[in-house]
């Protein structure tokens, strides 16, 4: 996402090239201007976090993607970065720009301007930053927060919140206000949020009634914007839960109307200051290949993909092992399209800094889009590696979960990582529809469904909302055959039957007690019992033995079981169209209990039987399935 400010405050510089890089807790300040400006750049974000974690308690953490300051010293550097777009005749003249990636955040500012505001575009991106967890949130008090939180300014000695727009007043005096029915219900497929002129009211009057309802709860020691936050947390809707928190809202409708019509606005003042440790800074000068590489990392986010290959060449030839130009060069060529010199570009990477999960991650991801299963086990330790260095990075959950998917390997496993990743970033669609994707491929397709209907209130576009409502219904579709598949199966039979005939060439008798399972009830259900008898199948082909381990276990609807035995370096593919007409047998076991066959028998070894069938592709159609520990 790309917002724009206007200026940015003085400070003095020098001439110096040199670029100084200060950590502080939260950030990561780079500049080419002088030690002491670093220093309180770096205080100044420091200040603003900490004050809007003051006012926003409950807002989650800011530590899943690291956000970097690039704060430069004159136009014509800040020109060197920002998207060509903005370059041209008659174009505004930016001083700040807040980028947000999956990965990082960029912030990007000009230090030779001037503004009554100079960090409002930052301060209402970083609003929304650290709201992003909070989807029950509707959009008019969303963007109404954030307009609320960019005229913050931070002094030595107080803090300044809720400073009136000057631009949103003077709009809503001119315009016609939205009827609140209307502002409450606007969502991201509103043209209110789209259209140019009719998304001016929306911003405008966001902050109007957001700014009114703070500082009348303030004065008059109410809690109603707390009230109506509780009552969308408990599903009401945004209209509804309105009334309840504010009462009539034709009442509240000609109090707004009046309040923007209003010669003075109120304000919050903190007399005190934010103290920040700037003793705990740590400075340090950036070698110019370290930092070549971080502004061609910039460049290839806006899309300036020759400037960012110069410059990386450059930074490269100055050091070769340049782990962060390795990166942003996978990074180029994969914006480029080019997954191969991606995959290789992030493998030496990761050979280079074995530390940086953004490198493991998208050795990783590009690893998988070349295709092939030769590098499994590379994908899967470098997920885990990425994971494991930053536990707060979703990307990295759910292209694991992926993984597995693609394998149908630890379907459960993967259902958790999904979760795993909507808990962390709970605003990301694909991260919902890949798990409703892997609950699908494990039938719970209502499970599935729930998700899904969830993720609407994510949705962002009326395409995205389509979309949705399609696979809902797919969905649903599945669950109603399922369900009448099963309804016949209870019907026919409450358990398996079995007809004995001759065991296979070679097959030895065994009348020893061992867990039999069969269909009780539409589950797979284990008694001690005899072993049962070699049984008929649908087949007639002849019947073999086959003894190996169990790989590739695959199951699809209604009860369709497909699996390979492996022995001796060799496999054979094997299926039934009905897992429950396969007789499963646990031989070594004492205790009774239930089966999964599509996750419970995978990578254990087995003696299977089967009858040959004319499919080219399979040898042949599974019959018993006896599983040793």
């Amino acid at each position: 996402m790309f917002l724009l400010c206007t200026t940015l405050t003085v400070f003095g510089g020098d001439s110096s090239d040199h670029w100084l890089e200060v950590k502080s807790p939260h950030f990561t300040v780079l500049t080419n201007s002088n030690n002491k400006q670093a220093i309180r750049i770096a205080s100044q974000f420091e200040q603003m976090r900490s004050v809007f974690q003051t006012m926003l308690p409950n807002a989650p953490s800011d530590a899943g993607s690291p956000i970097v300051v690039l704060a430069l010293k004159s136009k014509k550097d800040f020109q060197a970065l920002e998207p060509a777009a903005y370059l041209s005749k008659g174009q505004l003249d930016l001083a700040g720009l807040f980028m947000r990636a999956p990965d990082k955040n960029y912030i990007l500012l000009r230090l030779d301007g001037e503004s009554e505001h100079p960090f409002a575009v930052v301060y209402h991106e970083y609003t929304h930053y650290i709201m992003r967890k909070a989807t029950w949130m509707p959009l008019w008090l969303n963007e109404g927060l954030a307009e609320f939180y960019q005229n913050t300014d931070i002094h030595e000695k107080e803090v300044l919140l809720g400073q009136p727009s000057s631009d949103d007043i003077l709009f809503l005096r001119q315009n016609r206000l939205l009827p609140l029915t209307t502002l409450l219900k606007v969502d991201y497929t509103s043209p209110y949020y789209h259209d140019e002129q009719k998304g001016s009211v929306f911003y405008a009057e966001s902050w109007a009634l957001t700014h009114y309802l703070e500082v009348s709860d303030y004065e008059k020691h109410t809690d109603h914007v707390r009230d109506y936050a509780k009552f969308l947390s408990q599903n009401e809707d945004p209209v509804t839960a309105a009334q309840h928190a504010f009462g009539d809202l034709s009442v509240l409708q000609k109090a707004l109307n009046s309040y923007v019509q209003q010669g003075s606005f109120s304000m919050f003042k903190r007399n005190s200051g934010v103290l920040v440790d700037e003793s705990a800074f740590q400075v340090r000068i950036v070698p110019k290949p370290e930092i070549d590489a971080v502004r061609a990392d910039v460049l290839v986010y806006n899309d300036r993909i020759k400037e960012a290959e110069a410059l990386l060449e450059t930074s490269l030839s100055g050091d070769p092992n340049n782990a962060l130009a390795h990166e942003t060069m996978g990074f180029l060529k994969y914006r480029e399209g080019d997954i191969a010199s991606a995959k290789k570009w992030y493998g030496e990477a990761v050979q280079l800094d074995s530390h940086s999960y953004l490198a493991h991650y998208y050795f990783a991801a590009m690893s998988l889009q070349t295709g092939g299963r030769e590098h499994d086990e590379a994908i899967e330790s470098s997920l885990r590696a990425s994971i494991k260095l930053n536990p707060t990075f979703a990307p990295a959950y759910d292209t694991l979960a992926m993984f597995y998917a693609s394998r149908n390997q630890h379907l459960s496993e993967a259902h958790m990582l999904n979760a795993q990743a909507i808990q962390l970033e709970p605003e990301n669609l694909n991260y919902r529809i890949n798990a409703a994707a892997v609950l699908s491929q494990q039938q719970q397709y209502l499970s599935a469904t729930n998700v899904l209907k969830a993720a609407k209130g994510v949705a962002k576009t009326p395409e995205e909302v389509a979309m949705l409502e399609n696979r809902v219904k797919q969905l649903e579709q599945f669950q109603s055959q399922m369900d009448r598949a099963q309804q016949r199966n209870n019907e026919a039979s409450t358990q398996v039957t079995v007809t004995q005939t001759a065991r296979p060439s070679g097959a030895q008798p065994d009348n020893s007690k061992t867990v039999v399972f069969r269909k009780v009830d539409g589950k797979m259900m284990g008694t001690m019992e005899e072993a049962p008898k070699y049984p008929d199948g649908d087949s007639k082909g002849p019947r073999h033995m086959i003894q190996g381990i169990i790989r590739n276990v695959q199951c699809s609807y209604p009860n369709v079981i497909a699996l390979k035995i492996e022995k001796e370096g060799k496999s054979v593919s094997l299926y039934n169209n009905n897992y429950y007409k396969v007789v499963f047998t646990l031989a070594n076991y004492e205790t009774e209990g239930d089966l999964k066959p599509c996750s419970d028998i995978e990578g254990m070894k087995a003696k299977v039987g089967y009858a040959e069938v004319s499919d080219s592709i399979v040898a042949g159609q599974i019959l018993t399935i006896e599983l040793t520990k």
